[in-house]
C-alpha cells in the first residue's frame, strides 16, 4: 500500500561484488564434491548397482546446472542499501525477499568471512535487529566495502535516537 507523501519502494541501489558469482559457484562445487564423494568408493567396486551410476550422474548434472545458471541470477537480484533511516536488502533467485530494517531497530552489526569468502576477498555483513524475523544479511560484499559498511552503519546507529527494541 502506497501512502501519499511516501516515496514509492524501489530496488536498493547497490549490487554485491561480481566476485560473489564465483563464491556461489565454488559453494556449488563443494556441494557436488560432498554429495558424490560418498558414492565414488561404491562406484569403483564391481558390485555397484546400475542405478547408483544414474543417481550420481543426476546429482552431478543438477549441481553443475545450478552452479552455471543460478549465480548470474542471484547477482542480478541481490542488492543492498543503507540510508539514514533504514537498511534495505533484496535477495533470492527463486523466491525474492525484500527486507527493510529501520536504523533505530539495529542492535548489532557483524562481518563474517568464511574460507571461500576469504579466498575471494568477500564478506557478509549481518545486521541484527529487534525483529522476530531475524537478522538482515548482506552477502557477497567486497571485504573492504563490508568493513566500511559495518563501520559506517555502526556510527549511524549510535547517532540515531531509539532503544533498538
Amino acid at each position: 500500500m502506497h501512502l501519499s507523501g511516501d516515496p514509492p519502494l524501489r530496488p536498493p541501489a547497490h549490487q554485491v561484488s561480481p566476485r560473489a558469482m564465483h563464491w556461489w559457484r565454488l559453494r556449488a562445487l563443494v556441494l557436488l564434491v560432498v554429495l558424490t564423494a560418498a558414492q565414488v568408493p561404491l562406484l569403483l567396486t564391481a558390485w555397484a548397482p546400475g542405478w547408483l551410476y544414474l543417481v550420481t550422474a543426476g546429482i552431478a548434472a543438477a549441481v553443475l546446472v545450478y552452479g552455471v545458471v543460478v549465480p548470474p541470477l542471484r547477482f542480478r537480484v541481490h542488492r543492498w542499501e543503507i540510508t539514514d533511516e533504514a537498511v534495505y536488502t533484496l535477495s533470492g533467485w527463486l523466491v525474492r525477499e525484500w527486507r527493510i530494517a529501520p536504523i533505530s531497530r539495529v542492535q548489532t552489526v557483524d562481518t563474517e568471512h568464511g574460507p571461500l569468502q576469504q579466498l575471494l576477498r568477500l564478506a557478509t555483513v549481518t545486521v541484527t535487529t529487534a525483529s522476530a524475523r531475524g537478522a538482515v544479511k548482506i552477502t557477497g560484499l567486497d571485504a573492504h566495502d563490508a568493513a566500511e559498511l559495518a563501520r559506517g552503519l555502526t556510527e549511524t546507529t549510535q547517532a540515531t535516537p531509539g532503544d533498538a527494541t
